[in-house]
């Protein structure tokens, strides 16, 4: 609710922001996300709507809202979902309903999507987005951490480098773009934008009203 939280610390209302991480696999879009949730009051994560089949140790609701094919197909068509996407056959999509309930409140909903995600929720929401992109440092060293990781073969490895090139090349779609060098100094970059971008003007809906209650008491 509004006036909860660090949202709207100094008393003044203010319509909450989409705060969108994008970053090619192993850049740390990921970890940077969990970082935020942990540490930052006021933002919540956003939780996708797919059609894939539930993994072990996932809950529904928490991890994702699971659906079949045909409601997920009719949640798009009816424009319940602000972005949506096919990826290798099952559908990955953001409930509006629950992200609109959280701006109007005054609270901040994080997203962890690609740029055709960003695309679309820019298209649809405009000002409430704020997307930021998180580099590597260097091709190398996004291959090291692709490899540390240990999820993957070393095909599949290959494949996410030659994604990253494709991803890399919409680096200029976004407002803000962090080289994440080192975890903590990226994570402090993050959560800088993330405050200035709650202090805007145009978002601190409560501006107008407490801006006039200062002048009726220095008119007294």
């Amino acid at each position: 609710m509004a006036g909860a939280g660090d949202q709207s610390f100094d008393g003044v209302e203010r319509r909450g922001l989409m705060f969108v991480l994008s970053s090619p696999s192993g850049a740390g879009k990921t970890t940077l996300s969990r970082l935020l949730i942990e540490r930052v009051t006021g933002l919540s994560m956003s939780v996708s709507v797919t059609t894939r089949p539930m993994r072990p140790g996932e809950v529904d609701g928490r991890d994702y809202v699971f659906v079949d094919h045909a409601r997920f197909q009719e949640m798009a068509d009816s424009g319940a979902l602000l972005e949506w996407a096919t990826v290798f056959d099952n559908g990955y999509g953001t409930p509006r309903a629950a992200v609109e309930m959280a701006l109007s409140s005054g609270n901040d909903v994080l997203f962890d999507i690609d740029w055709q995600g960003t695309q679309q929720l820019r298209e649809k929401a405009g000002k409430d987005v704020v997307s930021v992109f998180i580099l590597p440092p260097s091709a190398a060293d996004l291959e090291r951490r692709l490899h540390t990781r240990a999820q993957d073969s070393r095909e599949v490895i290959r494949g996410r480098m030659s994604r990253a090139s494709h991803e890399l090349s919409h680096w200029a779609e976004y407002d803000y773009i962090v080289v994440n060098h080192a975890i903590e100094e990226a994570f402090a970059e993050v959560q800088s934008i993330l405050k200035a971008e709650r202090l805007k003007r145009e978002r601190r809906i409560g501006l107008t009203e407490f801006v006039r209650g200062l002048q009726k008491q220095l008119e007294r």
